[in-house]
C-alpha cells in the first residue's frame, strides 16, 4: 500500500502554517497507513524529523528553517538534488525513503508558494505570522488538498 499523497501534502501545508497539533495527527495517521517497510521507515523518519525541527524553529543550522519558501526556482533545484538521491541505487532503502519525503516536501513547499504569492499580490498586502486570513470559496488562488490531487494526475 503506497503512502497516501494526500495525507502528506496535508502534513507539509500544516508544517509550513505552524500548525504542530493537526501535523502531529496527520503524522499519527501516517504512521498507521504505512507498511512495515525500510523505505517507509526512512521516509517517516524524515517527516518526523522536519516535524520537530520546524517545530524547535531554533536551530539556525537546521534545513528547514534555512531554506527561503519564497525561492520557487531554490525549492526546485533542492527538489532535483533529493530525487537524485532517491534514484542512487548506492543508498539504502531507508535513505532513499528519507530522500524522497524530502523531495516531496521540496514538491509541494514549491506549490504552496506558487499559492501564496498570488494571495500576497492579489490583496497588495501581507499577513503577519499567527493571523487568520479570511478564504472565500470562489477564490481560485486558494491553497487546498483537490488543487494539489488534480495536479498530480
Amino acid at each position: 500500500m503506497p503512502i497516501p499523497s494526500a495525507l502528506v501534502t496535508r502534513f507539509f501545508q500544516l508544517l509550513v502554517n505552524r500548525q504542530f497539533t493537526e501535523a502531529e495527527r496527520e503524522l499519527e495517521r501516517l504512521k498507521q497507513k504505512m507498511q512495515k517497510t525500510e523505505w517507509n521507515r526512512g521516509y517517516f523518519r524524515a517527516l518526523y524529523g522536519m516535524f520537530l525541527s520546524r517545530k524547535a524553529n531554533g536551530d539556525p543550522n537546521a534545513f528547514l528553517s534555512r531554506i527561503d519558501l519564497d525561492d520557487k526556482s531554490a525549492l526546485h533545484t533542492y527538489r532535483r538534488e533529493f530525487l537524485d538521491h532517491v534514484r542512487n541505487r548506492l543508498h539504502g532503502d531507508f535513505d532513499r525513503g528519507f530522500f524522497s519525503a524530502w523531495a516531496d516536501c521540496m514538491r509541494v513547499l514549491s506549490r504552496i508558494t506558487i499559492l501564496n504569492n498570488m494571495n500576497t499580490a492579489n490583496t497588495g498586502s501581507s499577513v503577519s505570522e499567527g493571523a487568520t486570513l479570511e478564504t472565500v470559496k470562489s477564490d481560485k488562488n486558494q491553497a487546498s488538498i483537490e488543487n494539489f490531487l488534480k495536479e498530480e494526475d
